[in-house]
């Protein structure tokens, strides 16, 4: 069937997005301290303040939809595997899989959103940590 991944093809690309998830997990933590570094120098700029306060809200937002995505790759992850160890038909065991197409659109719209969120966090963070 062309243009069908294969199981094995479909099994390392959630291992690859999986692991850029918690790549971003590790970035979000950083910029948390960025975050603590700027609250300590206190800088009582009301913009620096509001954007303090945003972007934590952001961070705790940005972690839920990574925790949601991973939870759902894991899920499918683990149907892939017992999808191998039956003996249905390569398009049978990929049609089981029948959210891997949300699951793929949702990580691209988190991917376009998380490289938004780091270029408007770097120039928030470059105006005020000189």
């Amino acid at each position: 069937m062309p243009g069908t991944p294969s199981i094995l093809n479909l099994h390392l690309r959630y291992r690859l997005w999986i692991a850029e998830l918690n790549f971003d997990i590790t970035v979000l933590r950083i910029f948390d301290d960025y975050l603590s570094e700027l609250q300590s120098k206190k800088i009582n700029v009301p913009d620096v303040i509001n954007g303090i306060i945003e972007y934590k809200r952001i961070f705790i937002d940005l972690r839920k939809e990574i925790d949601e995505l991973r939870h759902d790759m894991h899920l499918n992850k683990m149907k892939l595997a017992a999808a191998t160890r039956d003996n249905k038909p390569l398009k049978d065991k990929i049609s089981s899989l029948e959210n891997h197409n949300t699951i793929k659109s949702h990580y691209a719209s988190y991917r376009k959103k998380f490289s938004q969120f780091k270029k408007e966090f770097g120039q928030f963070e470059g105006t005020w940590l000189n």
